[in-house]
């Protein structure tokens, strides 16, 4: 009986994990860019009573299949899943640098350590010195641009990355005043998130590849569209049922096994 209740006690504190993460993925249903986590689990090691294949002590013939009791359950990881979320557009004013990339490919920041960051938050601003920096502040790579609303009246951002100005003075049109370029992972799920809507680099993610958008598999630019968070609100709903299911379970399991312990106590009255 105690096996079985440390084994339900391991399993409510995985659920517990569980709704951290479907807890987190919610709150961030209208966060810009992000990518919901899921919860892994794997069961714990065994006890073998009887192994399979063992000879039987009184025949000599071996049991086919053998006796292991499990110790419970364990969270192994919690991954972002990197799908696509969906498209909405924003204001088309002159100087709105919001962007969004279909398909493969993060963005990338200076922090102000000089670290490279990384995001799918494509919600730019443009700062004092006419350069693209994200809502903390932080340039954008290839976005040293430097608008002078003096000089320019509206500023193009290509699929391919490329940066331009219209302007009042022949001939009309500035290209290649600037250039983005995008990065991708191996394994961006081994990307380590920092807040912000950021990840940086980790051993697990591998380096970056960096290339122009719609170039060596990277996904192209969208100007005056961002990407909504990819969170499904129903399913999110249906594990988080699932999962406090789960939990309940846990506590009657241990509830039973504690009432069977009681009983065996009071065989001796």
């Amino acid at each position: 009986m105690m096996r079985a209740m440390w084994s339900a006690a391991t399993g409510m504190s995985a659920q517990e994990r569980s709704m951290d993460v479907i807890a987190n993925n919610l709150a961030n249903v209208n966060t810009t860019g992000f990518k919901h986590s899921r919860t892994h689990f794997q069961d714990l090691l065994y006890a073998n009573m009887r192994p399979a294949g063992s000879e039987t002590s009184d025949t000599g013939t071996q049991v086919p299949v053998g006796i292991q009791l499990g110790h419970g359950v364990k969270v192994v990881s919690v991954s972002k899943e990197f799908s696509q979320g969906s498209a909405v557009p924003t204001s088309d004013a002159p100087f709105n640098v919001d962007m969004m990339v279909n398909g493969q490919g993060f963005f990338q920041v200076e922090l102000p350590n000089g670290e490279i960051a990384y995001t799918r938050d494509g919600h730019f601003e443009i700062n004092k010195d006419g350069n693209i920096v994200t809502a903390d502040g932080y340039p954008l790579r290839g976005g040293a641009v430097g608008v002078n609303p003096s000089l320019h009246t509206r500023i193009s951002i290509e699929s391919s990355g490329s940066i331009g100005f219209s302007t009042n003075a022949a001939p009309g049109f500035l290209a290649n005043q600037g250039q983005i370029e995008l990065a991708r992972f191996v394994n961006p799920s081994g990307l380590t998130a920092i807040g912000n809507n950021l990840f940086v680099e980790s051993v697990s993610s591998g380096a970056p590849v960096v290339a122009k958008p719609d170039t060596d598999g990277m996904g192209s630019l969208r100007q005056h569209v961002l990407e909504q968070s990819n969170v499904n609100m129903v399913t999110e709903m249906v594990d988080m049922i699932a999962t406090q299911r789960a939990y309940e379970i846990g506590t009657k399991a241990i509830q039973t096994a504690d009432n069977m312990l009681s009983q065996v106590a009071q065989l001796k009255r």
